[in-house]
Parts: C-alpha cells; structure tokens; sequence
C-alpha cells in the first residue's frame, strides 16, 4: 500500500539522518581530543576536503610498510579503512560480493589500498574470532583466512565461531603451524591490537559493522558495489 510504504521510507530516511549525526558527533569528539601533532594533520584534511580532495577521516589510514592485514600499496592514492566483525553477516555480504571486484579494479593496479580494523561487537566469539584473524596474519595468511571465513558464513544471524571452527578456516587458508594458532585463540597477546582498534572506531562514533572511510569519507553499511566504485573513481580523480 501507498501509505505503508511512505510510512517505511521516512522511518528508514530518520534511521540513516541519526546515524549520520552520531558519526558527525564522533568525528567531531576525534578530532576535539587528538595531540596537537596530529591536530595538524587534522587542519590540513580539512582543507583538502573543502577542496574536495579528501574527507575529514584522510588520516585514519596507517600505511604502514608489509602491514600483514592491509592489502594494496602502501602509496595508493586511494585507501580505504574497514570496521569488521567476523560474525557480522553484512560484512560477509561486503567480503564475497564487493571485496573481489575492489581487488580485481582497483587494488591490483595500484589506485586502492584496503586495511582492515578490528570492531568485534558480538559477544565473546567476536573477540576470540578476531584474535583469529591475528594469528593467522602473524603467519601471513591474514586475507587467506578472512575469506575462508566469510566464505562459510550463513547469509543472515551469526555463525558459531568455535575454535575448533576457526581452526578449520586456518586449515583451509594454508596456516602453517595449527598448533600456534590455536593457542592464541585463548591467549591475550593480541588484545592490546585489537583495543587499539575498538578505541579508535569508539573514538568515530562507530557502533556498527561494515563500516568503511575512503579517503576520510565514511561509507556506512554493505552498500551496492556502484556506491565503492563511484567513491573510489572520485578519490582517485581528486588525486590525479
């Protein structure tokens, strides 16, 4: 019926204005409580993006040389930052649907770099899962890994990721030594990585997974593969 759908699309239109505002909010709050060094940094994305080279978010990006859970070079002219949980069923959709077409365009010739945040949201096998994911980057099958996983998970609720399950995904993605994996699983070693990483989405106001910035501009959700595309295309454009 006419009115329902009227009725669904401006609750959804109100959803999408919140979630805007609380990432404006968190962004704002960011930038509110960085050292003054990186203050600096901060100034100069913003101009850039009053110029329309780079969003508020530019430097989020680490860029860091041989970083095992970040694909692309490290000079790209386009990065683009990820918030993931395993057991996130939308991150999944992003992982089997979108990622493949990204590496296929963009990284492989150089334009996009893509570094992966960990933001795991729910519940304790989120957390152990992501630990996971460390332990195989430490052996250098971080993305082998990542998309066993994603390639296993139900299209909609959360998989049960038990460590006898994340031990498989690491069979699958060539992990050498199972023994040391599967002992970080209830080791805490990699917490301190991991906080990192939650501090710094909290930081952004980000409460939700996927979540992406390309090149400081946030793009919120699973969206269309058209919605990276056109981002990217336009970053890297500005770069030009």
């Amino acid at each position: 019926m006419p009115g329902t759908r009227s009725a669904s699309t401006a609750k959804r239109d109100v959803v999408l204005v919140v979630v805007l505002v609380l990432v404006a909010t968190g962004l704002i709050t960011y930038f509110a409580t960085k050292p003054s060094g990186e203050g600096m940094a901060t100034q100069q994305s913003q101009s850039s993006t009053e110029t329309g080279q780079t969003g508020p978010l530019d430097t989020l990006a680490r860029r860091a040389d041989g970083d095992p859970m970040a694909v692309g070079r490290a000079d790209a002219p386009v990065t683009m930052v990820m918030y993931s949980d395993y057991r996130c069923p939308f991150c999944a959709k992003f992982s089997r649907d979108t990622e493949p077409e990204l590496l296929e365009r963009y990284v492989e010739p150089g334009v996009l770099r893509i570094e992966w945040r960990d933001l795991p949201i729910f519940g304790e096998e989120s957390l152990v899962a992501a630990r996971a994911g460390r332990a195989a980057a430490e052996q250098g099958r971080f993305w082998e890994f990542n998309h066993a996983l994603y390639a296993a998970s139900p299209t909609t609720g959360h998989p049960d990721l038990t460590p006898e399950a994340l031990r498989g995904f690491a069979r699958e993605a060539g992990v050498a030594d199972l023994d040391r994996f599967t002992a970080a699983l209830s080791q805490t070693r990699f917490d301190a990585a991991i906080k990192t990483d939650i501090d710094e989405a909290t930081a952004l106001g980000v409460s939700s997974t996927p979540t992406f910035v390309i090149n400081g501009n946030p793009v919120l959700g699973a969206q269309p593969l058209e919605v990276f595309t056109s981002a990217i295309d336009e970053a890297a454009a500005a770069k030009s």
